[in-house]
């Protein structure tokens, strides 16, 4: 089983070559390919595969199958589809330029060259009202979003260093049923925020593409508009978040940064196929 390891400014992925679909992955096998002791290591598992070889109409070819780093199943991921679409190119896939990507979420225009940072275009962002969560006891107040998948942006008066993200926000099941991905971001102004995120089924990451969508799109809110340029700081870099009223986009890096063969027969879980 060949794979590809790539990044998103630190948010990284195993990304496994699964063109005609024939692999069946199960939670337990992407989670140890996730470990970072006994397996690969990363935030999460990129299964590319063909749209029709999955049974889905979409109009794009090839659908990103994304899998937490628990194995449980995402609706999206912004930088893992900048990391997707960049694997596409670099194994001769998809030419450079304009390409749909179908996700969980619905189809992703991504544009992009050879080389170099990667545009997608997120589709709008859904507020969905106010929300809060506990972290270590204190509470804090924020903004849900939906980027595809669900989030809970809370602003912050202190440097978002200083938390700890050893533990999981507690949030109330009933308003996220689905989970949440739970970011503190604060704004350092001219339109820079910096923001650290806690994601449901992965842990602490050091970048989140959709959470800093809804980081952006909860900034904005703040100041009581709509549009404007984000330049959002991660632990892992920096990703430019574009609102224009209309839609939103995500612009950053996607690396890939080594190839190789999985022994499946040594991890566990191993996935049928």
């Amino acid at each position: 089983m060949r794979f590809v390891k790539g990044h998103s400014t630190e948010n990284d992925f195993v990304i496994l070559p699964d063109p005609d679909g024939s692999l069946e992955l199960t939670p337990s096998f992407v989670a140890a390919l996730c470990d970072r002791r006994a397996g690969i290591g990363a935030d999460g598992v990129l299964r590319v595969v063909r749209s029709k070889a999955v049974g889905r109409d979409d109009d794009a070819e090839w659908f990103m199958d994304y899998r937490n780093a628990d194995g449980s199943i995402a609706e999206m991921c912004g930088n893992g589809v900048r990391v997707f679409a960049r694997y596409l190119v670099d194994a001769g896939l998809a030419a450079p330029g304009e390409l749909a990507v179908a996700t969980r979420a619905g189809v992703r225009a991504v544009r992009l060259g050879p080389s170099g940072d990667v545009t997608v275009d997120m589709g709008v962002p859904e507020v969905l009202g106010e929300g809060g969560a506990l972290l270590g006891g204190r509470s804090l107040e924020g903004l849900r979003v939906s980027v595809g998948n669900p989030h809970l942006a809370c602003q912050v008066t202190q440097p978002v260093a200083a938390l700890d993200l050893t533990r999981e926000p507690e949030v109330d099941a009933a308003v996220f049923p689905d989970g949440v991905n739970v970011e503190m971001y604060r704004p350092l102004g001219d339109g820079s925020v910096e923001m650290r995120v806690y994601e449901r089924g992965s842990g602490e990451t050091r970048s989140c593409g959709t959470g800093a969508v809804a980081t952006a799109v909860a900034a904005a809110h703040a100041e009581g508009r709509q549009e404007g340029t984000w330049e959002i700081a991660v632990p892992g870099g920096t990703v430019t978040v574009i609102l224009d009223g209309t839609t939103s986009f995500l612009r950053g890096p996607a690396v890939l940064v080594a190839e190789g063969e999985l022994r499946p027969d040594a991890m566990k879980g191993r996935p049928t196929g």
